[in-house]
């Protein structure tokens, strides 16, 4: 029995074609991008001013801690200083407000424009803040009190106290009072009441 002549498949020799110019492209396309590679001059070249921004050895970092409202309570938020702030200096930070990544983050401030100035003195373990308006009756909500007591119990206060144990003695309308409120920052950014 004879075979019938072989046709040529025409589907075949297009795909083999179509391979073979694959081929040949990519070899074409790998031969060009890497004949340009070149090793440079060895000689030394200018890198430009040092790196900024990055702590030196032996150098430590410095940051203020502030407490700013969250979507889900208080937050605690770290920015980096040149020193170690004290509880005015980091209420002076806290009430410029978040910056526009903490914003970003949901990060607000429940303390109110104040009619007066918002001091803070630091003693042995303790800080006295002085706050423009009543506290008791409720004028300045309990977020802006947290806020404003954590922030001034993790600045840098006399005693070496960790913050839960500083004492933030809370006196109404910029007076000194005899039985001020004294609060303690608690782990989580909320403020309880000092009895006894």
């Amino acid at each position: 029995m004879t075979r019938p002549p072989s046709r040529s498949r025409p589907g075949r020799t297009l795909r083999t074609a179509a391979v073979a110019l694959g081929t040949l492209t990519l070899s074409t396309l790998l031969i060009a991008t890497t004949a340009g590679c070149a090793i440079g001059p060895t000689s030394p070249v200018p890198a430009g001013s040092p790196a900024s921004g990055i702590q030196q050895p032996g150098t430590q970092a410095r940051f203020a801690r502030l407490y700013f409202a969250g979507p889900t309570g208080l937050r605690a938020v770290s920015r980096p200083t040149d020193r170690p702030l004290s509880p005015q200096q980091a209420l002076d930070l806290l009430l410029e407000g978040p910056t526009p990544a903490e914003r970003q983050r949901g990060l607000i401030s429940q303390v109110p424009p104040m009619a007066g100035q918002l001091t803070a003195t630091a003693t042995d373990g303790a800080v006295d803040v002085f706050v423009p308006q009543k506290v008791s009756t409720g004028d300045l909500d309990v977020t802006a009190v947290s806020q404003i007591a954590c922030t001034a119990a993790h600045a840098n206060v006399p005693g070496n106290k960790p913050p839960t144990q500083i004492d933030i003695r809370i006196h109404e309308n910029n007076i000194r009072s005899q039985t001020p409120w004294t609060v303690h920052c608690g782990p989580n950014g909320n403020v309880t009441p000092v009895t006894g």
